[in-house]
């Protein structure tokens, strides 16, 4: 199993589908990054994707990343410093262990959609669309290793 077979295109389809529908609701910005193998720590690694993908580079620092290591099971999610101020602490805990619980049912397209549609709700309530919203970011999953 690697990231670039790990979902097929349906089911890319249904993840780009559900970022895009969260963000018609905020200026908020989400992305999706899939590697292969993460052999560090998975919030390291996430924290270096953001970075690549300039989702610290968003006027309202409100980008959310989800991170997934497929062949070795690992995910993280990832808000900026605009987020993360507004978010209760255990925020994206609570997201995480709700995708989990898709994940081990093997149900990952599933889990991913869900946990983006709780990020978006989240992001809507605290960084509403504006009229002048431009989207920052691509709504494209990003793939790694």
């Amino acid at each position: 199993m690697n990231a670039k077979n790990f979902f097929t295109q349906d089911q890319k389809l249904a993840i780009t589908k559900a970022i895009t529908q969260s963000e018609l609701q905020t200026s908020g910005e989400i992305r999706v990054h899939i590697d292969s193998n993460c052999e560090v720590n998975v919030l390291d690694s996430a924290t270096v994707i953001f970075r690549k993908l300039k989702m610290h580079k968003t006027e309202l620092r409100n980008g959310v990343l989800f991170y997934l290591a497929v062949t070795d099971k690992k995910f993280a999610i990832l808000g900026d410093k605009g987020i993360n101020e507004k978010v209760p602490e255990n925020f994206w805990d609570n997201i995480k262990e709700l995708m989990l619980d898709y994940f081990k049912k093997q149900q990952f397209t599933e889990g991913l959609c869900k946990g983006i549609e709780m990020a978006g709700e989240k992001l809507k309530t605290h960084f509403p669309l504006q009229s002048n919203d431009t989207n920052e970011l691509t709504n494209e999953i990003s793939i790694g290793n």
